[in-house]
């Protein structure tokens, strides 16, 4: 399948539920190729606000760790110092949230921004609306002081040059596990809508049709990242637009006295 004819498939599909109707009879390899690609393209916001915000963070932990925040050890997977409250220090678009009191936990970080939080049993690096987590218990050293983190980070430029493209194929990868989780629940649920408007079509058939029903709304929800917008109800909103667009494509499947008309772009 040549490029060409991909970045066919991808621009009907925004908007033609007729040819997304006509892809149902195309190979399975040139469909599971397209979802790869409609990945890509989703988590494009994700990876560079995420690499950004990393890169960033280097150099203000960096900073913030050596001049603002108390000395202070990981023992055992918990953090612990001397403070009885949160700290939270700015610098520029990024901020430093350190709390060993137990005080605050995830939820409370995903809407601070571009944000590295120490907490009591867990780091957390919020950035474009989304936080990762890495638990303080999957490090492999039993005692962390604060010299060793300012230690770590100081060795840390030529690591990030490694770390951060496999950080990308992680999130990648990870995304695309959802992404074909997604289209499969969504094609069952296209059995439904196809007994309803009476069509001839197997699960193959909507599997096919639902990898290109979810383009627009997978186009639109990337523009809201790279704008970083939230958008409320978005799950909702994506699934309502999927099945809007499937619903469509399968009214255009003809009756079985009806000639079939095949596209393979």
């Amino acid at each position: 399948m040549s490029f060409i004819n991909i970045f066919k498939q991808f621009y009907k599909s925004l908007y033609s539920p007729k040819d997304i109707a006509s892809f149902r009879v195309q190979g399975i390899g040139k469909t599971i190729l397209y979802v790869f690609l409609l990945t890509i393209l989703s988590v494009l916001p994700t990876i560079y606000y995420t690499n950004s915000t990393i890169n960033e963070a280097v150099q203000v932990v960096e900073e913030t760790i050596k001049e603002d925040l108390p000395d202070f050890q990981i023992k055992n997977g918990v953090l612990t110092s001397s403070e009885d409250q949160p700290i939270t220090i700015s610098k520029g678009n990024f901020s430093i949230i350190f709390d060993s009191t137990g005080a605050m936990d995830v939820g409370n970080i995903s809407n601070t921004g571009d944000t590295l939080a120490l907490l009591q049993r867990e780091m957390v690096l919020s950035s474009g609306g989304e936080a990762n987590t890495v638990p303080y218990s999957m490090m492999a050293m039993d005692t962390i002081t604060k010299q060793d983190i300012i230690t770590f980070i100081e060795n840390s430029d030529t690591a990030l040059a490694f770390i951060l493209p496999i950080f990308s194929i992680i999130i990648f990868l990870f995304s695309s596990g959802l992404r074909f989780i997604e289209i499969s629940v969504l094609a069952l649920i296209g059995i439904l809508l196809k007994n309803i408007v009476r069509k001839d079509l197997q699960y193959r058939h909507l599997w096919r049709m639902t990898a290109y029903s979810v383009t627009l709304p997978t186009v639109f929800f990337t523009i809201m990242g790279l704008f970083q917008t939230h958008v409320p109800f978005g799950s909702l909103i994506n699934w309502f637009v999927s099945l809007t667009i499937l619903l469509l494509a399968i009214q255009e499947i003809p009756t079985s006295n009806e000639p079939t008309t095949i596209n393979n772009d």
